[in-house]
């Protein structure tokens, strides 16, 4: 497959970076210049990976230039969870958040 106006997508392998390459169509259809469909695409490849516990924050972060608060708002913006606890976590953490919050209240 070649670069530029392709008809499916395709992956590249450049050196030590990995190249995709869209459809012309799919840049217009997203009504975003090529910056920021470059940066959306990003976001959602590395959403993806820190999701299934492909990378970790912190690579996360680096690869996109940011400390790892920018990394988490970024990807919450984009609808990822950010925070992924187990369900016996989530019941601890949801259990002492009530307990500090009764002994909060009768203060």
């Amino acid at each position: 497959m070649t670069h530029g106006d392709c008809s499916h997508a395709s992956v590249h392998r450049t050196g030590n970076s990995v190249a995709v390459t869209f459809p012309q169509a799919l840049l217009v259809a997203s009504r975003e210049d090529l910056e920021q469909f470059r940066r959306l695409v990003l976001l959602s490849t590395l959403g993806s990976l820190y999701q299934q516990g492909k990378i970790s924050s912190g690579f996360g972060a680096q690869l996109l230039n940011c400390d790892r608060w920018e990394f988490y708002r970024l990807l919450s913006e984009q609808g990822f969870s950010v925070i992924d606890y187990a369900e016996d976590e989530m019941s601890y953490e949801t259990e002492t958040s009530r307990v500090l919050a009764s002994q909060h209240a009768q203060k």
